[in-house]
């Protein structure tokens, strides 16, 4: 810490927690209360049962974490290979050249998710490019949602390799190509596994563009704990939040992992 003095460091977690309690963790301390909960006559929900949990974990609500998860993968692949292409692609660019391709990866992130929705709907609703009513086209919404979070990360590792490393390489006489399959991208490892897990974040939490996209037999989880709260549903909604949050968790753990194994290569 920048605090040297233990006052100032008991003021600082102090500070932090007065903030972090209310803001971050009451919250989902409540979601996660009103999961075993039977009823909520007070400020907080009451009673206990774990049956909100088998709604939760079979039938359409297994259906949809399976949508989920499967969604969130491909998009994170999808986002991780198109940012990490243009990334590299711009190192090449003039300075100028680099801000505009920048702009165009930022922009989806800019302007609301619902209207990213409603501009991959409006353009792929006719052919030639007709995915309306397709598990497509909500894979394709989340990879320009979370494209732009891969395509900075890439970028921003990149501005920081070395580029001694790559110099050594050609120098003994490896090929463009062998340089950024053997060289470039191992070193850029731990940030693109840091990259996809963001993605993959940010996929499986996705809700607005979601809802203008997907179709009866694609349906993540999100829309389904939507659904559960907007019928009324709370206890059963909070029991799907909970299981979204631990499989997203889980996803993230095992990208740590990843990430952890390639940080000592």
């Amino acid at each position: 810490m920048l605090v040297h003095s233990r006052g100032a460091k008991w003021a600082v977690w102090a500070v932090f927690l007065v903030l972090f309690l209310p803001v971050f963790a009451l919250p989902l301390l409540v979601v996660l209360g009103a999961s075993f909960a039977t009823n909520w006559s007070s400020a907080l929900p009451s009673g206990f049962t774990t049956g909100h949990y088998d709604a939760a974990t079979r039938g359409e609500a297994l259906q949809a974490l399976t949508t989920s998860l499967l969604t969130a993968a491909a998009a994170s692949l999808l986002a991780l290979a198109a940012g990490t292409w243009a990334a590299l692609a711009a190192a090449g660019l003039k300075r100028r050249y680099r801000r505009v391709l920048d702009a165009l990866f930022v922009l989806p992130v800019a302007v609301p998710s619902v209207v990213v929705g409603l501009a991959i709907l409006v353009a792929f609703s006719k052919p030639p490019f007709l995915l309306n009513g397709t598990r497509e086209i909500v894979i394709l919404a989340h990879t320009v949602l979370v494209t732009a979070f891969a395509h900075q990360s890439v970028s921003a590792a990149l501005a920081r390799l070395d580029p001694a490393y790559e110099q050594a390489a050609a120098s003994l006489g490896a090929r463009p190509g062998y340089v950024l399959w053997r060289v470039r991208l191992p070193l850029l490892l731990p940030s693109l596994t840091a990259a996809a897990g963001l993605c993959l974040a940010l996929s499986m939490g996705e809700l607005s563009a979601t809802m203008m996209l997907y179709p009866p037999d694609w349906t993540p989880l999100p829309v389904l704990i939507y659904a559960a709260t907007d019928r009324g549903a709370l206890f059963t909604g909070s029991a799907l939040a909970v299981v979204l949050m631990a499989a997203t968790l889980l996803a993230l753990f095992a990208v740590s992992r990843i990430r952890t194994r390639a940080s000592y290569r």
